[in-house]
């Protein structure tokens, strides 16, 4: 049996997106096999920034520590807590796996099938796993659900 460690990766962000409370949502591509598969699957969420600063250059940096990340198969997304109305007409607010899962629904479509495995390299892909760019700057955003 195999064991996976999981190594820390450091991600470039935007010094705006270390300093709020945002759901962190890392989607994973291409790793569910089967006829049935999902192009993206919801890999893991969090309001937890663990957030390093780098000097270089006379300039600080932020990067976003994530156990596990590859960026072969991971993508990451910044979102702000949604909610949705119950029965009585109230607000409730999304859990982060259901904020991920529309995440991954708006880009299923965008996803670059690749095979689930790959050979070793000593750089990255060139491309990104989502092809398409999406809508990122919103007025309103409604989420409604299929019946």
């Amino acid at each position: 049996m195999s064991v996976v460690q999981k190594i820390p990766h450091l991600i470039p962000i935007h010094p705006d997106n270390a300093a709020n409370g945002d759901w962190i949502i890392l989607l994973e591509a291409n790793t569910v096999v089967g006829s049935l598969g999902r192009k993206l699957r919801v890999a893991r969420t969090t309001q937890e920034h663990k957030i390093v600063k780098r000097f270089r250059w006379f300039r600080r940096r932020s990067f976003l520590l994530i156990d596990g990340y590859d960026p072969r198969i991971h993508t990451l997304y910044f979102c702000p807590q949604l909610y949705k109305r119950n029965d009585d007409g109230s607000l409730v607010p999304l859990d982060g796996e259901e904020i991920g899962n529309l995440i991954a629904d708006a880009l299923g479509g965008a996803v670059k099938s690749r095979l689930p495995w790959y050979e070793p390299t000593d750089h990255l892909p060139n491309d990104a796993i989502i092809t398409d760019d999406i809508v990122t700057d919103f007025d309103t955003l409604v989420v409604g659900q299929h019946s």
